[in-house]
Formats: structure tokens, C-alpha cells, sequence
């Protein structure tokens, strides 16, 4: 494997607090509300918590279902920061995150747990906990997704770091970024802290709040609103992109990878993955879940609609042609260096940071 594919994890410890995902309740039994977890029966059952969107989640569990009998109760769009917050009363089996940041401090603080769960060496040893507490399925990368009506790649931004500039408030229409809580965001300044320090990431948040055109939810309220031309830009992950080419319309889009040129930083990176939850009440399936989920037909299941790129470079994802055409392999990018070492410890604070810089977490 080329060494730069290595570095993705070396970077994907962006480490972030994801409240990502918006996904809503499912027909399994989850409840109403994060906050009153979930009940499991004591056998043939497993409680998933997932902090990824319901779409892209839902249908590789009922494929465990089906494969296995076991049934499965998923509560979506959970906080990391539940699973701290039940260590006492633990309900749930599995977590799966959007990130290896969150998960690295969920273990780091003792809240997940190892294993030698049979098939763990098809991920590679860089992309996982030396416990095999966690590990990453699935990659993206940060970047500029554009509408080619409105703007022409040479006149796009090519650095992170170009927005600093004011200049980008005025190309056609503006660009986007999301609140300040949304995962992906908060996963990118994380990775600004690591690489400038607090003070310079600081003076970023609030040169993007002053001169965005447009704050969103979320990544794909953006990826929308590019492709009909609302704004001329926007930052999201790579994947967005994907999804949207295969919009009906409104797909004339192209994505610019920053900060590729020698010296520069590189792209800013992260990955899907999951992690077995301290002590959950069914401990023996969700062994089960974790080697049913080391099969490589479902790490393909895992990418799913969410069109990200394996982790795992021996398998090949099933990629609409629209979208085959536009896969970048990590390989061939420059990507973030950031050490393993680094996993989990920029998971506090940067909320912190993004709100003190006046970027709200929420939209109001």
C-alpha cells in the first residue's frame, strides 16, 4: 500500500466531538430521544448507537439482521458523548461513529473495549486501535465543491487557508460552510488546531463566519444548494460531491482537493468506523456484529449511499459510472500528516473554539 494511502489514518485521528447524522428513529424499538437510550432484552439482541445518517446506516443493519437472527435496536444521530454519559447504566453494544477522533477518546477515557474478533487482519494495522477496540471501515477528505455555471476551476480557492481572504465573499453568489456543531466542521478545525495552533484557527472561524454567504446544517443542505446554483462554492466532504452527480439536475459540479501543491498541508481527511462499547449488556453479538462486519461484502455495505472510499484498498466499493469517474485515490493525494498518536486529543475544546470565534454550533 503507498505510503500516503497509510497517512490517512495518520490524520484521520482529526478528532472532533461529531454530532453528525440526522437521522431519525427507526421500526426497531429505538426511542423517541437520545436522551432515554435503549432498553435491550438480554439475548438475541445487540443496541447499536450511530452517530452516521439514518440512510446510510440502516441498511447494512437489517442485512445483519437477516444474516443472523439477531435483532438489532439502533438509536441514530447519537452524540458520542452519550456513551460517556450512560458509563454508569451502559445501553448500548456498538458505536458507530463518522469519525476515528471521537472514538479515540471514547477509548482513551475507557468507554471501549478490545477484542480479537476473527477477520481483524484485513484492516490494516494503521487504520485501527492496537486492541482492536475501534477501527475505520470507510475515508473522506475535505474540499471545495463547486458549480461550474457559476465559477471555473482556475478561478476557485486551492488552499484551506485562501479563506482568510475577503476576496471570496464576492465571487457569484458567495460560498457555504456549515454551523459550527456540525461534524464534519468541527472534524476540520480540529485538524486546523493540530496544524497552526489554537490562535490562527481562531482568526479562520471568524474570517468564514464574516464572509460566508451561506451557514447550513449540514453537508448536504450545501451540496444542494451549489448544484442549483444558489452559491458559487461550498466546503464540504468528498463524498457530497459524489451524491450529488448523481443528482437529475443541478449536477454540473466539480470539487477541488486543497492545499495539493509541495510545502502546502495537504488535504484534510477522516473516516467511518465503529467501536464495542465497555461492558454493553450483549457482549457476545456484538463480536458477532464485528466479525460479520470484517466480511468484505459488508465493509461494501458499510460505504453504502454515502459513497465514500474503503479503507480496506483490496476491496472495491460499487460506484455508479457518474461517480467512478470522479474517485480520487487517496494515493494519488496529498494528505494531512497527522500522527496516530494523535487520535482522541483534540476531541475536547474545539466546540469550545468554534463558539468563542463566534461561529454558532447551532443555527439560530
Amino acid at each position: 500500500m503507498n505510503i500516503r494511502f497509510k497517512g490517512i489514518l495518520l490524520l484521520i485521528s482529526i478528532v472532533a466531538v461529531l454530532l453528525a447524522a440526522c437521522g431519525s428513529n427507526n421500526d426497531q424499538g429505538a426511542p423517541d430521544s437520545a436522551d432515554e437510550g435503549v432498553s435491550p432484552e438480554e439475548t438475541g439482541e445487540l443496541v447499536v448507537y450511530s452517530a452516521r445518517n439514518e440512510r446510510f446506516v440502516q441498511d447494512l443493519l437489517e442485512k445483519f439482521m437477516d444474516d443472523t437472527g439477531i435483532k438489532v435496536s439502533a438509536l441514530h444521530g447519537t452524540d458520542p458523548l452519550q456513551i460517556e454519559a450512560e458509563a454508569n447504566n451502559v445501553q448500548a453494544d456498538i458505536f458507530i461513529s463518522n469519525d476515528l477522533g471521537a472514538l479515540g477518546y471514547l477509548d482513551a477515557q475507557g468507554y471501549l473495549q478490545g477484542s480479537e474478533p476473527e477477520g481483524m487482519d484485513i484492516i490494516p494495522e494503521q487504520f485501527r486501535s492496537a486492541d482492536n477496540a475501534y477501527f475505520a471501515i470507510s475515508a473522506r477528505s475535505r474540499g471545495f465543491i463547486y458549480n461550474k455555471d457559476l465559477i471555473t476551476e482556475e478561478e476557485m480557492p486551492k488552499s484551506i487557508e485562501d479563506l482568510f481572504n475577503a476576496e471570496w465573499a464576492d465571487v457569484p453568489n458567495g460560498y457555504a460552510i456549515t454551523r459550527g456543531g456540525n461534524g464534519g466542521m468541527i472534524g476540520n478545525v480540529s485538524a486546523l488546531r493540530y496544524e497552526w495552533g489554537d490562535e490562527k484557527t481562531a482568526d479562520w472561524i471568524a474570517a468564514i463566519q464574516e464572509n460566508a454567504a451561506g451557514i447550513y446544517e449540514g453537508h448536504g443542505d450545501i451540496r444542494k444548494a451549489v448544484g442549483a446554483g444558489e452559491h458559487a462554492f461550498g466546503l464540504v466532504n468528498n463524498y457530497y460531491f459524489h451524491q450529488q452527480l448523481l443528482e437529475p439536475t443541478d449536477n454540473n459540479v466539480g470539487f477541488i482537493y486543497p492545499d495539493q501543491e509541495d510545502g502546502e498541508m495537504g488535504a484534510i481527511a477522516n473516516a467511518a468506523g465503529i467501536g464495542n462499547v465497555k461492558n454493553g449488556p450483549n457482549e457476545d453479538n456484538a463480536i458477532l456484529f464485528i466479525e460479520w462486519l470484517l466480511e468484505s461484502e459488508n465493509q461494501v455495505k458499510f460505504v453504502g449511499e454515502s459513497l465514500e472510499v474503503l479503507i480496506n484498498s483490496d476491496l472495491e466499493a460499487e460506484y455508479p459510472e457518474e461517480v467512478q469517474e470522479q474517485i480520487v485515490n487517496f494515493e494519488d493525494l496529498n494528505v494531512q500528516d497527522m500522527p496516530i498518536t494523535e487520535l482522541g486529543n483534540y476531541f475536547q475544546g474545539t466546540k469550545e473554539l468554534i463558539e468563542e470565534s463566534g461561529l454558532d454550533l447551532e443555527l439560530r
